[in-house]
C-alpha cells in the first residue's frame, strides 16, 4: 500500500438508507471514476447526474457525481464522491466497480490521514474529525468543532514557537562558550519559560474536561437498599429503565446509560444497595458496586433523609475526587439527624430539587471555572505530551535557575518542543499515525 494508491470506500454509515456516499481519492481518482461512468463530463465542483455501469456495460445505478480537483479538496488530492441509492446491496456494487477499475479498498481512517500528509489539517485537526462525529451533546461537538478549525493546534504551536526563541537565545551561548549567560539574561529567559509552563499547565486544566466531553462523566449512584438509586436513574433519563420495588435488593447488577446533561455526557451506573448479605448472588453484585465507586468520576451517595441518619455506606474519599450526597425522600419530610448535612435536597417521587440536582452535578464536574468546553484538550495523547513538556520545562529552569551548562538547557527545552510537536504532528512518527488513523471509521 502506498501513498500514490487511489483509494476508494463507502462513506455513509453500514446499513440500509434514502442515499449512501462513495469517496474515490488519489492520482487517478478521475480516471478510474470515468471508467465506470456513462453522463455528463464530469466538471470540477459540480454534480452531475449519470449512471455507474459494470464490465458488461449494464446499468448498476443512477448516481450523481462530484469532482474535486486538487488540491482543493478534503484529502488535498483528486476527489470523486459518487452519492447512489442507499441499498446494501446496490452501493457494495458501486464499490466493487471502483475498486475493479484501478482503485484499492480505503484503509480505516486514510482519507483523513491523506489530509494531514497533504497539508490540509494538522494532527490536532485530523484527531477532531472523529470527535465530531462521535460527539454525543452540542457542548462535546462544539469542544470538537472548534478543535477542528485548528484552535488547540494553534495554542500548542504559539507555545513552541514561544519556547522557540528561548532556544534560539540558549544556543547562541552554545555557538560562543566563552560567554556565560548573564544574570539579566538568564531571569528574562525564566520569565519566557516560566510564560510557556502557565499555557501549558492552562491547557492541562482542561483535560479532564476534555474526557468527559468525548467519553462522558461515570457518574455512579450508590447507597443502600431502598434508598432511591433507581428511582433516581429513572428520573434522569425520564423513563422507567430500572425496576423499582419496596423490597429491599431488587437491583443486583450494575445498569448503565448515558443522559445529556445540560450539555455534559453522563453514563449513569445504577448499583445494587450496598450491604451485607447471605445470598451470594447480592454479594456479588454488592462487589460490582464497590468496584463501580472506585473507578467512577462522581459518585452521588443517595440516601433515605425521611429515616434517621446511621452509618454512612459510601465515604467520600470513595470514588476518586468527586461526591455528591443526594438526600432522597423530601417529600416525606427531613429527619433531624440530617439537617447539618452538606447535600441536595431531592424527591424521586415529586421531581423536587431536581434542578438543584443538575446543577450541583454539573458545577462538581466543571470545577471552579466552569464546564466551558470550548478549547478542551479532549484527547488523552494530548495530555501526555503536554505532561512531558511540562516535565521537560521545569528540568530547563531548574538547570538553568542553578548556572547549568547551556547544552543540559537547550537538550530540556529541545525535548518540550518535541512533545509540543507531537500533539501537531510535527514530528515524523510513523507508528503514532498509525495508532491515531486505526481508529477511524472506513470512508473517512
Amino acid at each position: 500500500m502506498s501513498q500514490s494508491d487511489t483509494i476508494a470506500a463507502i462513506a455513509s454509515p453500514a446499513g440500509t438508507g434514502a442515499v449512501a456516499l462513495l469517496r474515490v481519492s488519489g492520482r487517478d481518482a478521475l480516471a478510474v471514476a470515468q471508467r465506470v461512468w456513462r453522463g455528463g463530463a464530469l466538471v470540477p465542483r459540480y454534480a452531475v447526474y449519470g449512471g455507474i455501469i459494470n464490465e458488461a456495460g449494464r446499468a448498476v445505478d443512477s448516481v450523481l457525481a462530484t469532482f474535486f480537483k486538487g488540491p482543493a479538496s478534503f484529502t488535498g488530492e483528486d476527489t470523486v464522491e459518487i452519492t447512489c441509492h442507499g441499498g446494501v446491496l446496490v452501493t457494495q456494487q458501486v464499490l466493487e466497480q471502483l475498486l475493479r477499475c484501478g482503485a484499492r479498498a480505503a484503509r480505516p481512517g486514510e482519507f483523513t490521514q491523506r489530509a494531514w500528509l497533504n497539508g490540509k489539517l494538522d494532527l490536532t485537526q485530523a484527531e477532531a474529525v472523529m470527535d465530531v462525529i462521535s460527539a454525543q451533546t452540542g457542548m462535546a461537538l462544539r469542544a470538537a468543532q472548534r478543535q477542528l478549525e485548528g484552535a488547540i493546534g494553534r495554542q500548542v504551536m504559539a507555545l513552541r514557537d514561544a519556547l522557540l526563541e528561548v532556544l534560539a537565545h540558549v544556543e547562541a551561548y552554545i555557538d560562543f562558550p566563552e560567554e556565560d549567560i548573564s544574570p539579566d539574561t538568564g531571569a528574562e529567559l525564566l520569565g519566557r519559560i516560566a510564560e510557556v509552563q502557565d499555557g501549558t499547565a492552562r491547557m492541562l486544566a482542561t483535560a479532564d474536561q476534555g474526557r468527559i466531553l468525548r467519553e462522558g462523566a461515570r457518574t455512579v449512584l450508590a447507597g443502600a437498599p431502598n434508598a432511591g438509586k433507581s428511582s433516581l436513574l429513572n428520573a434522569l433519563l425520564g423513563c422507567e429503565r430500572a425496576i423499582v420495588s419496596d423490597i429491599a435488593g431488587t437491583t443486583r447488577d450494575t445498569i448503565e446509560e448515558v443522559i445529556n446533561l445540560k450539555g455534559i455526557p453522563l453514563r449513569l451506573v445504577d448499583t445494587a444497595g450496598l450491604r451485607e448479605s447471605q445470598d451470594a448472588i447480592e454479594r456479588e453484585g454488592v462487589a460490582r458496586s464497590r468496584r463501580m465507586v472506585e473507578t467512577a468520576d462522581l459518585v452521588l451517595e443517595i440516601v433515605d433523609a425521611s429515616q434517621p441518619a446511621g452509618d454512612r455506606v459510601v465515604l467520600p474519599e470513595e470514588g476518586g475526587t468527586m461526591h455528591l450526597l443526594v438526600l432522597n425522600k423530601a417529600d416525606l419530610g427531613l429527619h433531624f439527624s440530617w439537617a447539618a448535612a452538606e447535600g441536595v435536597r431531592f424527591s424521586c417521587l415529586t421531581g423536587v430539587g431536581m434542578e438543584t440536582l443538575t446543577n450541583a452535578i454539573a458545577m462538581l464536574l466543571g470545577g471552579a471555572q466552569g464546564f466551558t468546553g470550548m478549547e478542551a484538550v479532549v484527547n488523552a495523547r494530548h495530555k501526555t505530551c503536554l505532561l512531558l513538556a511540562s516535565r521537560a520545562l521545569e528540568n530547563a529552569s531548574t538547570q538553568l535557575s542553578a548556572g547549568a551548562a547551556p547544552e543540559f538547557v537547550a537538550l530540556d527545552l529541545r525535548e518540550a518542543m518535541d512533545a509540543f510537536g507531537e500533539i501537531s504532528g510535527r514530528m515524523d512518527t510513523e507508528d503514532l499515525l498509525g495508532v491515531i488513523f486505526s481508529r477511524f471509521c472506513i470512508g473517512k
